[in-house]
C-alpha cells in the first residue's frame, strides 16, 4: 500500500527542514540516520563508563566501611579528612587507637562510631594548672641548656606527661618541671 503523504519535517540530527513520505521519519537522509544512532552508540558508552568509573571511587569506602579494624590513612580516607587530624584526635583522647607494633596503629570501627553518637566531655580544666609562655621554655632552649637530644625530650615528656603549650610553630613546656626533671 503505498501513500502520497508529503509531511514537512526537521531533521533529528541536523536541524534542517526535508519532505518526508511518512510521518515517523525522524532523519531527512540515511548519513544523518548514521550519524545519530552512532551519537547515541557514544553516549551510552560514556554513561557506561561514568558509572564504572563511579562504581570504582565508592567501592573502597564500601570496603572500609564493612571492616572491623581500620588503619589511621583508611579511617582519613572514610571520614573524608587528613591522617594529621586523626593522629590529632588520637593525641587529645576523643579516639581510641591501639598500637600493634611499631608504625602499626589500628582503630576499631566501633570507636569511630562512637566518636560521633555521644558529645565530646569537655576537659577539666581546673586540674591542669595553666602555664604563661613567660615560665615556660622552648624545646630549643632546653636542648641547648640541658645537652639532650630532641628524641629524648619528647620521650621525657610523653614519660611524665609535661603539659605542652603550642605557640605559632613553636612549642613551649613548663620550667618548672622540666628544672625539676632535669636537674
Amino acid at each position: 500500500m503505498s501513500s502520497n503523504i508529503k509531511v514537512q519535517r526537521i531533521c533529528q540530527h541536523c536541524g534542517s527542514e526535508f519532505t518526508a513520505l511518512t510521518t515517523t521519519t525522524a532523519y531527512c537522509s540515511k548519513q544523518c540516520n548514521s550519524r545519530a544512532y552512532k551519537a547515541k552508540l557514544r553516549a551510552k558508552k560514556v554513561e557506561i563508563s561514568n558509572e564504572a568509573t563511579q562504581q570504582i571511587k565508592t567501592k573502597p569506602i564500601e570496603i572500609l566501611k564493612n571492616k572491623e579494624f581500620l588503619s589511621v590513612k583508611e579511617v582519613s580516607k572514610l571520614l573524608g579528612c587528613s591522617i594529621r587530624t586523626i593522629y590529632y584526635q588520637i593525641e587529645n583522647g576523643n579516639l581510641n587507637a591501639y598500637n600493634i607494633s611499631q608504625r602499626v596503629t589500628r582503630i576499631r570501627r566501633t570507636d569511630i562510631d562512637k566518636l560521633f553518637e555521644q558529645p565530646q566531655p569537655v576537659k577539666n580544666v581546673d586540674k591542669i594548672p595553666i602555664y604563661n609562655i613567660e615560665d615556660c621554655y622552648t624545646v630549643t632552649e632546653i636542648i641547648q641548656k640541658f645537652k639532650i637530644s630532641d628524641s629524648a625530650l619528647n620521650n621525657i615528656a610523653k614519660k611524665n606527661n609535661i603539659p605542652k603549650l603550642k605557640k605559632g610553630k613553636f612549642t613551649y613546656l613548663p620550667k618548672i618541671i622540666i628544672d625539676e626533671l632535669l636537674n
